[in-house]
């Protein structure tokens, strides 16, 4: 039977021979991925009719086999959970905790990294096929309706653990079609994408959009600057999208390079249709620097797992350095002082969002979801903004524990709370440290333990089993105490102060 519509891509059957996704297996088309997605949903659905969003983690490489698994969850009626590629299995299992999951999807590369996992969770693992196949064994797919939950990301909050924001088809529908108008998103369109999949950023900006508008999505499967510059000196891409990091090493290898290569590679960032910075604020010696060599400066804008994109710099017109534009259309967003009270304008305040494209909840965490929101549903995002000549700009987090690295916002309380298991450490303490190229470092200031002894080198080893790679520390700092007020807290501010100047881990 034909499958029936899909909420967040209604027009998508129109574009069926049109190519889809790109990756280093090959290309797929719209239809050939639809019927993909059906098989896999079929496979996820068995002999039921709806998997009545029973929360699905999977495990898979960026490229057709991430997106016919993303799309077979959905069409099978369950909630679709990217798990991080990078991540340790500890927090692949705080993941599969959290949800309750019953059941693990995973490509072959990850078998023997999450059988162990699986076993000690009582997790069913699902093999996934090495590419999913062209033809569906056709079954009966549940209707989806907005108000279904569609996805579950996770991300770091000020009380350590990370936590599952809820995404619903109708906030998954309205960011994809706000996008797409404001960021003028056609068919012709060919993005390169070369980000993480288990965030707002490279599951809707990109992957999203591309799909949405019948455009194609070209993966790589690693980031070297050199091989990105010449995919864009290629002519075939339009979209390029990434976060300050990237940019950086961008120019990093333009400067490095030859005259006659240097003038290959501006002219082909000249010609690109859209090219857009975002996860982290850019620094403002990148934008000026990237519109010499491309004459026209990345835009910038500002979103939220929690609220997806909310603030963007225009596609026509003009970008000014360090700042986030203006909402988007349907967004609402003030500025308020301390006490509830609006801003004035130009003066700073905790940034607030209100819209159709606002999370649904947190996950199994009502008390939290309550409190993350004021009266008449705005949504406090925690970010510091000032309200410049009719655009936002961003001051930085109201809470000094969180760190915004190369593109990812982590918790300084959850990197404590692991680093506190380190068998050499008695106290500890986790700061940004101001970096040009990744926006802040991961800094550890440690106290320890009589007649122990660390090395950073040795701390990063060990930690790597149970942090993410971007939340392991590149600075550390020996102390004999941490600096405390009277009442006992950390002075963390005294803490950044004593990293200045020094050196760690690139």
């Amino acid at each position: 039977m034909s499958s029936p519509p899909l909420p967040w891509a209604p027009g998508i059957a129109a574009h069926s021979a049109r190519i889809a996704v790109v990756d280093s297996l090959g290309a797929r088309t719209y239809g050939e991925l639809l019927a993909a997605s059906a098989e896999r949903a079929s496979a996820l659905l068995g002999l039921g009719s709806d998997l009545a969003e029973e929360p699905i983690p999977f495990l898979c490489p960026p490229g057709v086999d991430y997106a016919a698994t993303q799309w077979g969850i959905w069409r099978a009626g369950g909630i679709a959970v990217p798990l991080a590629l990078s991540h340790p299995p500890a927090e692949w299992a705080h993941v599969l905790t959290d949800t309750g999951a019953r059941r693990l999807l995973v490509a072959e590369e990850f078998h023997q990294r999450t059988a162990p996992l699986c076993r000690e969770l009582a997790v069913e693992l699902v093999p996934l096929a090495a590419r999913p196949g062209a033809s569906a064994a056709a079954s009966r797919l549940p209707q989806l309706g907005p108000e279904r939950r569609a996805l579950l990301l996770y991300t770091s909050g000020t009380t350590g653990k990370p936590k599952g924001v809820v995404w619903t088809f109708g906030m998954l529908g309205f960011q994809l079609e706000t996008l797409t108008r404001a960021w003028g998103w056609r068919p012709e369109d060919r993005a390169l994408h070369l980000l993480p999949l288990h965030h707002v950023h490279g599951i809707v900006n990109i992957l999203g959009c591309a799909l949405h508008a019948g455009a194609c999505c070209e993966f790589l499967p690693r980031f070297e600057p050199e091989r990105v510059w010449e995919r864009l000196a290629s002519g075939e891409v339009t979209v390029f999208m990434a976060v300050p990091t990237i940019y950086h090493r961008l120019i990093e290898a333009w400067e490095a390079a030859e005259e006659a290569t240097r003038q290959r590679w501006g002219a082909a960032a000249a010609r690109l249709r859209l090219c857009v910075s975002g996860s982290a604020a850019l620094p403002v010696k990148l934008f000026e620097r990237w519109r010499e060599i491309a004459a026209v400066p990345p835009l910038e804008r500002y979103g939220m797992t929690e609220i997806g994109m909310a603030l963007s710099n225009p596609l026509e017109g003009e970008r000014r350095a360090g700042s986030v534009g203006r909402p988007l259309p349907g967004v609402e967003v003030r500025v308020v002082e301390e006490d509830g009270t609006l801003a004035a304008a130009g003066s700073p305040g905790e940034l607030q969002v209100r819209g159709a494209g606002v999370f649904h909840e947190y996950w199994r965490r009502p008390a939290e979801t309550a409190a993350s929101f004021a009266a008449g549903g705005w949504f406090k995002t925690g970010d510091v903004a000032v309200l410049e000549a009719g655009a936002f700009r961003l001051l930085g987090r109201s809470s000094t524990d969180i760190l915004k690295t190369g593109g990812y916002k982590v918790s300084a309380l959850e990197i404590e709370s692991a680093l506190a298991e380190h068998p050499a450490i008695a106290e500890c303490a986790v700061v940004a440290v101001p970096d040009e190229e990744w926006g802040e470092r991961v800094g550890a200031a440690v106290v320890l333990k009589p007649g122990a002894r660390l090395s950073l080198e040795e701390l990063r080893q060990w930690g790597a089993a149970h942090l993410a790679p971007y939340k392991l520390p590149t600075r550390l700092l020996e102390l004999e105490s941490l600096p405390r007020n009277a009442l006992g807290k950390v002075v963390k501010p005294e803490l950044a102060r004593r990293f200045a100047g020094r050196r760690g881990a690139p």
